[in-house]
């Protein structure tokens, strides 16, 4: 990876962030910036994905994409079931139906893959696990350069095996879903500069810094123990080019502390504490993306409705530092000093 990082000429990027709070808008005016932005595939279908890329080549800014590689977790089945059955009082508050059984899918992989080759875009990120490697051959065909979210070292050096071309180092921190391989086990409490240091120690590979950053302190922190650039998300998630539910916008806002919960998706993921992950975080088996199907109706009925309760209200525990400032300026701003 060259520096600046394809074009960019500030150290800061942003983050891609599927399920709404990422938006085109968003990725164009990181680029109009000096920075750097992504389209998140994540559950879109393939034809809006497409759609997303195009709009973004056609604003003439340097982007990315972001693919969430195929990594099931299957649930149990029982496990399942008791866990819809836990949750049906809150579906009929909504009035929504849950999955009588599980959905297990890979997120359109294939079909996303396929767009890729038929679209091809300067850079590619993978989270949740890596490609297969016949598909890392064929993404590496169009040109692009390859990043891999990485959360510990074993993982780092399993990417630099697989011939991925920059790591995207993930802190605990970080808000929404961790990128571990392992989702079933603990993750690291290692502050970002030291899993920085400590990954750049082991791998010689270009390394973008992620999870926690609140402050521009945060960043020359992150910069300083080896990282060439930082990506943040929380810290756009008030922005006005952001897709962020007005009732997660206000909880931004509150002094709620961040949790990790798989209470939502049956994967860890951060988000600030509320009445559904006091409730259900210790009943939710591990499973994704089949408790992501099982909640997202009531998810989506709550933002709806404006009640901050029952949805998912990703924030890395950087978010008490978010403003509702243009993306442009909080870029520049974090970027300050670097």
């Amino acid at each position: 990876m060259s520096q600046p990082i394809l074009g960019a000429t500030l150290p800061v990027i942003a983050a891609p962030m599927s399920g709404g709070a990422g938006t085109t808008d968003l990725a164009i005016a990181a680029g109009r910036a000096g920075s750097f932005g992504f389209v998140a595939a994540g559950y879109q279908p393939a034809a809006a994905f497409a759609a997303d890329i195009a709009s973004v080549a056609a604003a003439g800014v340097p982007f990315g994409v972001n693919l969430f590689a195929p990594n099931p977790v299957p649930v149990d089945p029982a496990a399942y079931r008791d866990y819809a059955v836990l949750l049906a009082p809150e579906a009929s508050r909504f009035d929504v139906p849950l999955p009588a059984t599980p959905v297990e899918d890979d997120d359109d992989w294939r079909a996303k893959v396929d767009v890729l080759r038929a679209r091809p875009v300067p850079l590619i990120s993978f989270t949740f696990g890596l490609p297969p490697a016949a598909d890392l051959a064929l993404l590496r065909a169009t040109g692009a350069l390859l990043a891999q979210t990485v959360t510990s070292v074993p993982e780092a050096r399993a990417a630099a095996e697989a011939g991925i071309d920059v790591l995207v180092v993930q802190a605990a921190g970080a808000g929404g879903h961790s990128g571990t391989f392992t989702p079933e086990r603990s993750l690291s409490e290692a502050p970002l500069p030291d899993l920085v240091a400590a990954i750049r120690a082991a791998v010689r590979l270009p390394v973008v810094a992620a999870g926690g950053v609140g402050t521009a302190a945060d960043v020359t922190a992150a910069l300083g123990a080896g990282a060439s650039h930082v990506a943040v998300g929380t810290a756009l998630l008030r922005s006005a080019e952001a897709g962020t539910a007005a009732a997660h916008r206000r909880a931004l806002t509150e002094p709620r502390p961040t949790v990790v919960t798989r209470a939502f998706t049956g994967r860890p993921a951060r988000g600030l504490r509320n009445t559904f992950t006091d409730r259900y975080g210790d009943a939710a088996p591990l499973g994704y993306p089949a408790l992501h199907h099982l909640t997202r109706p009531i998810r989506r009925a709550a933002a709806a409705a404006g009640d901050p309760e029952p949805m998912h209200l990703w924030a890395g525990t950087g978010y008490r530092h978010t403003t509702d400032e243009p993306a442009a300026a909080i870029l520049t701003r974090l970027s300050a000093g670097a």
